[in-house]
């Protein structure tokens, strides 16, 4: 078993600056962005079907997507926009399992 690698600055600094991070993006804005379906969606999110239809209800049946939610809509509407700018040796270390 290997010895678990040391924080250093740098490392404790990103470790900051990720934590204090806001990258989200709203069910309903990845939604008017992409021509998506909520079953896209609750597949980006790791969410059920309903529960995804839940974000977009109004009332006592609507349901509010979490921060971990809001994280995936944004990183998956960042790999949309930018995915072709991603240095390949970047895209096979994110990506090599289903490349």
């Amino acid at each position: 078993m290997r010895k678990p690698k040391t924080l250093g600055k740098r490392e404790i600094h990103l470790i900051t600056i990720y934590s204090l991070w806001d990258f989200q993006m709203a069910p309903i804005e990845f939604y008017t962005k992409w021509d998506v379906s909520y079953e896209q969606i609750a597949s980006i999110c790791y969410r059920s079907d309903s529960t995804v239809r839940g974000w977009f209800k109004h009332g006592k049946n609507q349901r509010y997507p979490n921060r971990n939610d809001l994280f995936n809509l944004a990183l998956m509407d960042f790999f949309l926009e930018h995915f072709e700018e991603i240095p390949e040796h970047l895209r096979r270390l994110l990506f090599s399992n289903y490349t």
